[in-house]
């Protein structure tokens, strides 16, 4: 089998690669291999852009059985513990469109840039089709953006419109490339602050990453196994 760990940075997954460094072979600076099982990690940088380009430029060679996007998250809902970690089984682009006179949003779907269902967003939304398949982490919708929030009222805006559960700067892209490639993947993420008016005083990344990586090492656990069990 083989699976990819994408990531917008190492720092997201340093744990992770010690553990590989530890336990697997490792085959170049990027693969290992874990019993009958490659894994290769895919740092792609931070936001959108850079996701896109280096994930799509990957794909365009390589067809891993599964892929994870891993990395830390906002929570928009207090009832989500700092430090969690949560199964994104949908994605939103949240910042592309165009600014109204009167200072409202509108998305490209709203602004019939992209037709709201035209394939393969549903109603505006990427869905992961395969997300049934994990059921052992909360399932929460996600919204993407370039630009993190932290002023209040934008806050507010923002969830009125989208009621979104989390916020990342790459999982929409993650999602489109995966659906255009026609690729298994998940999205995990570890909460490490809430959205609200921008006060990193409060976050809490070390902690949300350390769960990240224990979450991600259960899962490629989990996979070795469910391998061994069919061969």
């Amino acid at each position: 089998m083989h699976y990819t760990i994408v990531s917008a940075t190492p720092f997201e997954i340093a744990p992770l690669i010690k553990q590989l460094d530890d336990t697997a072979k490792k085959v170049s600076d990027h693969i290992y291999e874990l019993e009958d099982t490659r894994i290769d990690l895919l740092i792609t940088g931070v936001g959108m852009p850079l996701t896109a380009l280096n994930l799509g430029r990957y794909l365009a060679h390589q067809a891993p059985d599964l892929l994870i996007n891993a990395g830390i998250a906002g929570s928009y809902k207090r009832d989500i513990p700092l430090e969690s970690v949560v199964h994104v089984i949908s994605e939103r682009f949240g910042d592309i469109g165009a600014e109204t006179a009167e200072g409202d949003f509108l998305d490209v779907h709203e602004m019939g840039l992209i037709p709201s269902d035209a394939a393969p967003f549903q109603n505006g939304q990427l869905n992961n089709p395969g997300a049934g398949q994990f059921e052992f982490l909360p399932r929460v919708s996600g919204l993407t953006v370039n630009k993190v929030h932290g002023y209040p009222p934008s806050i507010e805006k923002t969830v009125q419109k989208y009621l979104p559960d989390v916020e990342t700067m790459e999982g929409a892209a993650f999602f489109l490339a995966c659906l255009q490639a026609e690729r298994p993947f998940l999205e995990i993420r570890a909460i490490s602050n809430y959205v609200e008016a921008r006060n990193r005083d409060s976050w809490q990344i070390g902690p949300a990453i350390e769960q990240l990586n224990a979450t991600l090492w259960t899962i490629l656990q989990s996979l070795l196994k469910v391998n061994q069990s069919e061969n």
